[in-house]
């Protein structure tokens, strides 16, 4: 009786341990069935990583601030080297040259002048962003990213300034011309861009414009309704009467060694000047161009009076033979 009690009580016990394994088994899993949903969490949360596009920053070396962002894999770098450089240079163009709503970074020479007592009045230098050699930058850059320095190219006005005291020494060439002193308002224009001109600083390899010189002829500048003459016409027109100015500087300048970049004629003949001998010009327009290919500076000096002006070439004693004309 007494073993036979012994072996039930050790089947229960069995049975006991059996079941509590189960019950341990179980907690276990159901453990794990919890913490599943945490770990899935844990995995989105992980940071996913993406390739970084390569961009370009297109940098103004004078001011370091980025003027452009290029994204290589947008333009086609990638699938058509070709159109690729197509766009850049396009886009160096309007860098350069401006658009519509956006200016350049191209910018003529504003010569320098003397002002009262002999003090220089600066003007500007002379800027040139060379296109072809930012469009070979970016596409160097363009595999890998990173900055680009755009091309400017600056040049300053070639005179040195222990000569401004000379300058006005000798004349070295001169002229002339006359108008009706009755027409106040072709006067006026004329008067007007003859002080614009007067005292400007043509330095060595200097290049000079009537048209970036003088500025707009509006009435804002002062200027005045005159006749004009357009397309074999004669009109009115604001501002008419300065290309008196410019062909009295042509035929003052043409007498000393200097190459044109610019000039034209009237469609009609003028009466200030002989026939072929004028400089016509137009703001935004035609201009009257020239540089000074000479190794050193002169000065322009214009003369208004009642019924004439004279416009002179001056330089310093030492530089007389330099320009003049063989």
């Amino acid at each position: 009786m007494k073993k036979k009690w012994l072996a039930t009580f050790c089947v229960i016990c069995m049975m006991g341990l059996v079941g509590c394994q189960e019950k341990a088994a179980n907690d276990k899993k159901l453990e794990q069935e919890i913490r599943q949903p945490e770990l899935q969490i844990e995995e989105l949360q992980q940071p996913v990583t993406y390739e970084q596009e390569q961009l370009i920053e297109v940098v103004d070396p004078t001011t370091n601030k980025i003027i452009k962002i290029i994204s290589p894999k947008e333009f086609g770098f990638d699938t058509d080297k070709q159109a690729y450089q197509k766009h850049m240079e396009q886009l160096a163009k309007e860098l350069a040259r401006g658009t519509d709503t956006t200016d350049g970074y191209d910018q003529r020479m504003v010569l320098d002048r003397l002002g009262r007592e002999g003090k220089v009045i600066k003007g500007r230098p002379q800027m040139i962003l060379k296109e072809s050699e930012l469009v070979e930058r970016i596409l160097e850059a363009s595999a890998t990213g990173g900055q680009v320095e755009m091309p400017l190219y600056i040049t300053e006005s070639g005179y040195y300034l222990e000569d401004l005291p000379l300058l006005e020494d000798v004349v070295v060439a001169s002229y002339t011309t006359y108008f009706n002193s009755t027409d106040s308002g072709r006067n006026k224009n004329i008067e007007l861009s003859a002080m614009a001109i007067n005292n400007v600083i043509v330095g060595s390899g200097d290049s000079f414009s009537f048209n970036t010189i003088v500025g707009p002829r509006d009435e804002v500048n002062g200027y005045q309704p005159a006749p004009e003459i357009i397309n074999k016409k004669v009109v009115m027109g604001i501002g008419g009467g300065i290309c008196q100015t410019s062909s009295t500087l042509f035929n003052a300048v043409d007498q000393i060694p200097i190459k044109y970049v610019e000039r034209h004629h009237h469609s009609l003949d003028v009466g200030y000047v002989p026939k072929g001998r004028d400089a016509t010009v137009s703001y935004g327009g035609l201009d009257f161009r020239f540089q000074n290919t000479n190794d050193v500076p002169f000065l322009i000096k214009a003369s208004y009076g009642k019924d004439f002006l004279t416009i002179e070439i001056r330089t310093a004693e030492k530089y007389v033979d330099i320009l003049t004309k063989p």
